[in-house]
Order: C-alpha cells, then sequence, then structure tokens
C-alpha cells in the first residue's frame, strides 16, 4: 500500500505540512517522487513514522529522533519494547496521580486522612519517568536494571521529610563544591567534604554504597554532556572538579 502525504497525514492524524517538514530535514523521506511531483510514502516509511510518533509522544525532540532513527545500531524490534516499557510506566503514573485526585477529593469531603506520603506519590513518579527519560538509558546500561529498579523504589517510598534531607543533600553538595572550587583543591577538606556529601547523596538513593559505583558516577559527569552540563552550569569545570574529589576520596583511578 502506497500513500501521498495528505492520505498519509489524515490516517497518521498529523497534517501534511509536518510531513513535508519531517521530509525538509531530513527525518522521514517519502518512498519516492512520482512524476506529478507528489511524495509517496510506502509500508517502510509509515513504520518509520510511528516510531517518530511513538518518540514525539514520549517527549523526544525532532533533532535526538532523527539521531536515533539514523543510528547504525538502531534496533526496529528493541526501540518498540522501549516505546511499550515507558508508556506502560507512564499509565502508571497517569493512574497514581488520578489516584490521587481521588483521595484528595475525598479527604476534603471529610471521608478519609491522607498522611503526608500519599499526598507526594503522584508527583515522584513523574519525577522517576523525567529521570528515566533523561539518564535512564546510560544509568542502565552502567549499573544495570536492578540497580535503576532499586533505586526508583527507594525514591517512590521516600517519606516528605526523606525527600526534603535528599534535596537538601543535593544543594549542599553544590554549595560545598562551588565553595571548594575557588581553592583549586581537590584534595582540600572543603572538597572532600563536597565528595562525603556525594556519597551521602547516592547511598540515599541507591541504599547500598561501593567506592567503585562512586567513581564510576563521577566519571559519568564527564563523559556524558547532560551531567557535566548540569554541574558546570553553577561553575565551569566543576564536573571535572567533583570527578578529581571523588576519585581522591575513594581512592579510585579510572
Amino acid at each position: 500500500m502506497e500513500y501521498t502525504v495528505q492520505k498519509l497525514g489524515k490516517m497518521a492524524g498529523i497534517s501534511s505540512r509536518t510531513l513535508r517538514y519531517y521530509d525538509e530535514i531530513g527525518i522521514l523521506k517519502p518512498a519516492r517522487v512520482n512524476s506529478s511531483g507528489y511524495r509517496i510514502y510506502g509500508k517502510q516509511e509509515v513504520s518509520r513514522l510511528q516510531q517518530i510518533l511513538f518518540y514525539r509522544e514520549l517527549g523526544v525532540s525532532l533533532e535526538d529522533i532523527k539521531d536515533i532513527l539514523t543510528s547504525p545500531s538502531f534496533d526496529s524490534t528493541e526501540a518498540l519494547q522501549e516505546h511499550r516499557r515507558k508508556l506502560l510506566a507512564k499509565r502508571e503514573q497517569l493512574d497514581l496521580l488520578i489516584a490521587n485526585v481521588d483521595k484528595t477529593i475525598a479527604e476534603s469531603e471529610g471521608r478519609i486522612m491522607m498522611s503526608d506520603k500519599e499526598k507526594f506519590e503522584g508527583f515522584k513518579q513523574k519525577l522517576i519517568e523525567e529521570n528515566e527519560k533523561k539518564y535512564g538509558k546510560e544509568v542502565r546500561e552502567k549499573y544495570g536494571d536492578e540497580q535503576a529498579e532499586r533505586s526508583n523504589k527507594i525514591f517512590k517510598n521516600m517519606t516528605k521529610e526523606q525527600y526534603d534531607e535528599f534535596e537538601k543533600l543535593g544543594t549542599d553538595i553544590i554549595d560545598t563544591l562551588k565553595a571548594a572550587f575557588a581553592t583549586g583543591d581537590p584534595a582540600g577538606e572543603l572538597a572532600q567534604k563536597a565528595a562525603d556529601l556525594h556519597r551521602q547523596w547516592l547511598s540515599f538513593a541507591w541504599g547500598s554504597y561501593t567506592k567503585e559505583a562512586h567513581a564510576g558516577v563521577a566519571q559519568m559527569y564527564i563523559d556524558d554532556e547532560r551531567f557535566t552540563a548540569y554541574y558546570d552550569k553553577e561553575q565551569p569545570g566543576l564536573a571535572v572538579f567533583l570527578r578529581d574529589a571523588v576519585l581522591i576520596y575513594t581512592g579510585t583511578k579510572i
């Protein structure tokens, strides 16, 4: 079966203009252009459009989608399995939020009492999903699904007080790290204090700790530009400084 721009757009629920734009940026080229100048799409292009729309639904940018789909290692079946996992997680998040709203309504009507933990369950799930979308692939490849799921479970089960403590640790790390950076010495007292706070923060999230994993995370902050950007937005060079401080703290060489 072949489709023109208009027919494919109508079937997929998107505009003809969108399909033409996808062609212009090279993310979805037609199978051919007929003698009348019309773009013609076949089965392969339909499947590719489906993948694009899956990624768009998950909030992935067109630039990133293009990089993913044009990668030599792209596997459509594996991608569909990943889409399914993320959509199930998204459904779980929506179910939690709906349940949260229902409980809040019931509490406002005086029918039930909600704990502080219950009030934030749906929002914590949303944060987990955001982190999975940004960093999940790299974390799972480096530390495995079991560790990633354990961390997510710990996060979901945090009380409001525990979550506040976790957030405070994150702020303290940055503040101490910036002060240590000004000394220029990753082996200094302030830098080592920052490394210790980072250890506490990781242990809080992971439920366990090893020096090797700590050093591995610090190195990942350098290897992945997104992590580097997070720290360097506070102070250029901060990610490298933290990595160096952690390597000294753990006595580890990468």
